[in-house]
């Protein structure tokens, strides 16, 4: 009789336990799923807290409804397939506002991560090169082109657009800048419509016709429980061991399978496995990777990350604006990237006490010295400049948090896509049963990271024969 399989997930994160939920429905019976989780908690950069009695999320705040294609989104599809769907709750208050020239302005409708395509409806925020946007009598990029971000739209529709919509919202997602930010992995469907499209406003509108969204429909979505609910639903239903505080050191290939290292080096354990899904952030697997495939190592080493902290906020009664919250451009000059009024935007979590949640993201790729200041330096700088955007002295808080995600953001710089196809495949055709997953390979967003899980799942019961085999 033929043993069970054995199959090791290395990262606790939203990304290796898709992975191994999907390996639970998807292998044969008796698999036995393994989840090594560096840290002394499962979720990676979801994790749901407490400030002044009332639950917050420290890392990701919500999740997309819909996948690029207009269908539901891996996210949402998971929490289905976990008996969660009916915890799924969604934004009270969607408008968001930019904090520009002093004041906040509501961020224009029509465009795509800021990116417009009806340029009179961002006139209240930038003004476009005067003579933007020409039809040149050919698609915006070639068949295989990748650009960044802020080099198209900038020579298509001037800098102020750049600076004061698409920045502030790319910088919101991924803490860098548009200008070093690849289109083709940030914005897929954009670059896409710009292989056929000759203007860029065009492209925009051609991106957002091919996954229409009903009138009404939500956005976003997140859990009434909180997204650590996620977390533990997924553990719980992929019946994989959770091995936490187990950090990997250490992956040689065998006649058959993977030999882990794993634990402190005074005592190292040594683990067999069959196959092995990858889902640690790129420098950490570089290293895993630099002896069995040293160009593969090299390439997914080259990856930067922005670290960010999150600085929440309770603070008693104070007069806010109805807004979700509101985004920073870079050349205001203020510390703040981005900040979310919790409590107006989550109408389940407002409370009749009058206490409010707000958080505020700092730290941009490149500009990351601030992070360096104490936890009541921050707090205090973020107090001051959300008063001075919101106009008025907010209250004191009576609690704060800081949250600090150290290299938590990818920046994904032009041909990512590309050089990862190339990594892929170069360890497909030697190393097939170790796949790479996460948001270092395939974006950022927990859709996204579900999706590259499960996607590696496939692949590693694919490599091991098929399920039920």
């Amino acid at each position: 009789m033929r043993r069970p399989w054995r199959v090791a997930v290395v990262g606790g994160g939203i990304t290796g336990l898709a992975a191994a939920v999907r390996l639970r429905d998807g292998a044969p019976a008796g698999t036995e799923i393994t989840v090594y989780e560096q840290a002394g908690a499962l979720g990676g950069k979801l994790r749901t807290g407490e400030l002044a009695g009332r639950p917050v999320e420290f890392g990701a705040e919500s999740f997309l409804m819909r996948d690029p294609a207009g269908g539901e989104s891996a996210a949402v599809s998971l929490i289905r397939r976990l008996g969660l769907a009916g915890a799924i709750v969604h934004p009270t208050v969607g408008q968001a506002a930019l904090a520009v020239d002093g004041g906040l302005r509501p961020i224009p409708g029509g465009t795509l991560v800021g990116v417009p395509g009806d340029l009179d409806k961002v006139a209240t925020v930038a003004r476009p090169a005067a003579d933007a946007d020409r039809d040149g009598g050919r698609p915006l990029l070639g068949p295989e082109q990748d650009v960044a971000v802020g080099a198209l739209v900038r020579a298509r529709l001037g800098d102020q657009v750049v600076d004061r919509l698409v920045d502030p919202m790319l910088g919101g997602v991924y803490a860098g800048r548009a200008d070093d930010l690849s289109l083709v992995t940030t914005m897929p469907a954009l670059a896409r419509a710009a292989r056929v499209e000759h203007t860029l406003t065009g492209a925009v509108r051609a991106a957002q016709a091919a996954a229409p969204r009903a009138p009404g429909a939500p956005v976003f979505g997140t859990l009434a429980g909180g997204l650590s609910t996620l977390v533990e639903a997924a553990a719980q239903a992929s019946g994989a061991t959770i091995r936490l505080n187990a950090a990997v050191r250490e992956l040689t290939p065998t006649a058959d399978g993977w030999r882990l290292v794993v634990g402190p080096t005074r005592e190292p354990e040594l683990v067999e496995a069959d196959a092995v899904v990858l889902t640690v952030p790129a420098r950490p697997a570089a290293r895993l990777l630099a002896d069995l495939a040293p160009e593969v190592a090299v390439t997914v080493g080259g990856l930067d990350y922005a670290s960010v902290a999150l600085v929440t906020l309770a603070l008693p009664e104070p007069a806010l604006p109805e807004l979700s919250g509101f985004l920073v451009p870079a050349t205001e000059g203020l510390l703040i990237k981005a900040s979310t009024f919790f409590t107006t935007k989550w109408g389940h979590l407002a409370r009749p006490d009058g206490i409010a949640l707000v958080r505020a993201s700092v730290g941009r790729y490149g500009d990351e010295t601030q992070l360096q200041l104490a936890d009541d330096d921050l707090v205090a700088t973020v107090h001051r400049e959300l008063s001075k955007v919101l106009g008025t002295p907010l209250p004191a808080p009576v609690a704060s948090h800081v949250q600090r995600w150290g290299g938590a953001l990818p920046q994904y710089a032009p041909g990512h896509l590309d050089r990862l196809a190339a990594t892929r495949a170069a360890l497909r055709a030697t190393h097939p049963t170790l796949v790479l997953a996460g948001a270092g390979h395939d974006g950022v967003g927990i859709p996204v990271c579900v999706r590259s899980g499960e996607t590696a799942a496939g692949e590693i019961i694919e490599a091991l024969g098929g399920s039920g085999s």
